[in-house]
């Protein structure tokens, strides 16, 4: 049998030597070889091994000094940067120091700016106001008379839409021309033509009477407890036979005149006769009444409900007072209309007071128009072009 093939070792590749190493060895391998060298050359070798000596001492001196000198360096680095780092802490803490200071500061700052702030906040409306009154204290007197005539007549108008007359509004217009007159100011003229316009649009418009029609309204509400409704059959009847009685009392009389005339002995028995008969005759109708009914609840009216229709109908007159106080005229229209309607439906429409009483509230419906009071509204326009100036 063959031998398997053995595979050759590798050889180990020589690290590098340093110079120190290569001098050592370069030495040993003198002094090994140096009994191989002759007799002869033994001068030479010693020679060479004090050489060789000297070199390594001096290379170790050098080397120690270097090493001494790299150490002494070192440390001072080390020093210095031991230095460096504790001035570094030193200023880190003076840093942070000094940045809580800064804050500090800059927060009293900022409280004392907005302290300065408020103040100049407070400055600024005080010296608005300054300027304002200044302003206001500096006004000419046209601008006074303006402003006053203003004022007046704005006044004037509300307590004329409070009353409901144009009296106040004329009174005041009156007494602003005569200021405006007695100025005698080029710039106010437009003033005084436009007052003069308002004054004529007053004077042509037409007011409404609220006393009268208040006056007109309370009377009404006490005829209501007088009006007779339309199933009060006792005094329906009286009534309606008070003239059928008067009227055969008359017929009797020219009867018994005419009578008297032709035969006074026979004249108190036929008087009497007379008499009887339309008595009889009288009763006899007023047991039987043929009438038209347009509305039958108004027959089946109980006493109490009697009693309530007349005290709505009275609310529904109040309400309509009310409504005229307060310058609400459509609403006291209304209320005096629902009022008729009830007095038309429940009430006897024979009767001389019902209809009295339906007549007096149509002529207040018709009186309660919307009376518009003119607004001074081309004076107030001149005023406030005369106000500013232009």
């Amino acid at each position: 049998m063959t031998p398997p093939e053995q595979t050759p070792a590798p050889h180990p590749t020589p690290a590098p030597a340093s110079p120190v190493t290569d001098s050592t060895a370069s030495i040993a391998g003198a002094a090994a070889a140096g009994p191989a060298i002759s007799s002869g050359g033994a001068s030479g070798a010693s020679n060479a091994w004090v050489w060789t000596t000297v070199v390594l001492g001096t290379a170790a001196t050098v080397a120690v000094v270097s090493s001494v000198l790299l150490w002494q360096r070192l440390g001072n680095i080390q020093q210095q940067l031991a230095l460096q780092s504790a001035d570094s802490r030193g200023q880190a803490v003076e840093a942070r120091t000094l940045a809580r200071q800064a804050e500090d500061v800059s927060r009293d700052a900022a409280s004392r700016m907005s302290v300065l702030e408020a103040r100049v906040g407070e400055v600024a409306l005080q010296r608005g106001q300054l300027e304002e009154l200044m302003h206001s204290l500096s006004r000419s007197r046209d601008d006074n008379l303006v402003g006053d005539i203003e004022g007046a007549i704005r006044f004037a108008m509300q307590q004329s839409q409070l009353s409901g007359s144009p009296d106040p509004v004329v009174s005041a217009l009156k007494t602003a021309q005569q200021r405006v007159v007695a100025s005698a100011q080029p710039r106010l003229a437009p003033v005084e033509r436009a007052i003069a316009r308002d004054l004529d649009r007053f004077a042509s418009s037409k007011s409404l009477d609220t006393a009268g029609l208040l006056a007109r309204l309370d009377d009404l509400l006490r005829q209501v407890d007088e009006l007779p409704l339309q199933n009060d059959v006792a005094t329906n009847t009286g009534r309606r036979a008070a003239p059928a009685r008067a009227k055969n009392a008359s017929h009797g009389k020219d009867v018994a005149s005419k009578d008297d005339a032709a035969d006074e002995p026979q004249s108190w028995w036929s008087t009497a006769f007379s008499t009887v008969w339309n008595a009889v005759h009288d009763e006899a109708r007023s047991l039987v009444r043929v009438r038209r009914i347009d509305y039958p609840d108004a027959v089946l009216l109980s006493p109490s409900e009697a009693f309530f229709l007349r005290e709505n109908l009275k609310l529904r007159i109040m309400n309509a007072r009310l409504a005229l106080l307060a310058r609400q005229m459509p609403a006291s229209r209304n209320d005096l209309a629902s009022a008729g309607d009830t007095i038309r439906k429940y009430f006897d429409p024979s009767s001389r007071r019902t209809q009295q009483a339906s007549q007096q509230l149509l002529q207040l419906q018709q009186a309660m128009r919307d009376v518009e009071i003119p607004r001074a509204s081309d004076t107030l326009a001149a005023l406030a072009t005369a106000a500013a100036g232009r």
